[in-house]
Order: structure tokens, then C-alpha cells, then sequence
């Protein structure tokens, strides 16, 4: 069989195996790229005041058991920190997806909102799924693919210029 016709079946049946994670990832990834411009995947980052911490991590778990509906009643219910001296604000991530953010130089509340982007990521890696088994068992696997898949596409695209350039010069 010659290797333009294994290329075209390999990317062919290829297809069939990461039309799924590939639809996945790129429907993801495509959230992820708008993440900072659509407040519904992540909250957008306010203003606080000052650009040095005034208040300590007492203060910003305090300010996010200030909200009741959210239940924090300590650290335990944190997923991290982040720390904006640049915008004068902290972000406090919840293990429940919530964000409260704080005023580094007041410790009043800012916002609170949900945050998607952290779940969307956990889609878009394969993680979400089943893991570190889904993730490496079925989208890197998808992703190599993938690759082979580009490789056998830009093959296919270029034969024909290559042939079309061998007529002309014969």
C-alpha cells in the first residue's frame, strides 16, 4: 500500500477516537481564552484601596465569614489565597467554587461571585473526568493523536502542491 494512502486512512480512523476529548478540550479551552472578559467563568477583579497589605489573614478570613450565605466557618472551608497588592485586593478561593474579595487596605468585602474557571480547567485538563486516569489515559493520549492527526492533515495538504509543481517543470 503506498504511504499516501495509509496517511489518509491513519488520519481517517484517527478521527474517530479523538472526536470526543478533542471537542472537549477545544470547547473548554475556548472559555478559558474568554475567561477575564466573561464574569460568568471568572469573577472580574475589582479595585481596592492602597497598594500594600494593611490587614492580616485573620482579617480575610474574617471578611469572608462576613458573608453568611457562604458558610465559611474557617480555613478549612479555603482553597487559597491570592494576593493583588497591585489592585489593592485579595481573592479568597472557597473549596465550594465561590471567590470573595477583599480590600487590602480596608478588609471590607469587595465582591463575592462564583468562580467556573476552576471547574472549566478541570474539564479542559480531563481531570474532572476520573482523574489523573481519564487525564492521561484518555486525553494525552487524544492530544498525541491529535498531533499525528495535524501531521497527516498538512501531509495531505501538501502533496498535491508538490505534484502540481513536478507537472509544471516536466
Amino acid at each position: 500500500m503506498r504511504f499516501n494512502a495509509v496517511n489518509r486512512k491513519v488520519h481517517y480512523w484517527a478521527t474517530v477516537f479523538v472526536a470526543l476529548p478533542i471537542l472537549i478540550i477545544a470547547g473548554s479551552g475556548l472559555l478559558l481564552q474568554v475567561k477575564k472578559q466573561w464574569s460568568w467563568v471568572q469573577p472580574t477583579e475589582q479595585r481596592g484601596t492602597g497598594t500594600s497589605p494593611a490587614i492580616r489573614l485573620e482579617d480575610l478570613l474574617r471578611a469572608a465569614q462576613s458573608v453568611r450565605q457562604l458558610n465559611v466557618t474557617g480555613w478549612k472551608d479555603v482553597n487559597r489565597v491570592d494576593v493583588r497588592p497591585g489592585r489593592g485586593m485579595a481573592k479568597v478561593w472557597l473549596n465550594n467554587g465561590w471567590e470573595v474579595q477583599v480590600d487590602l487596605g480596608t478588609g471590607r468585602v469587595l465582591q463575592t461571585a462564583y468562580r467556573r474557571s476552576d471547574l472549566i480547567e478541570s474539564i479542559h485538563d480531563g481531570s474532572f473526568f476520573g482523574g489523573d486516569v481519564t487525564k492521561t489515559g484518555i486525553f494525552l493520549p487524544a492530544g498525541i493523536v491529535l498531533v499525528l492527526m495535524w501531521l497527516t492533515g498538512l501531509w495531505m495538504f501538501v502533496v498535491p502542491f508538490v505534484a502540481r509543481r513536478r507537472r509544471k517543470s516536466a
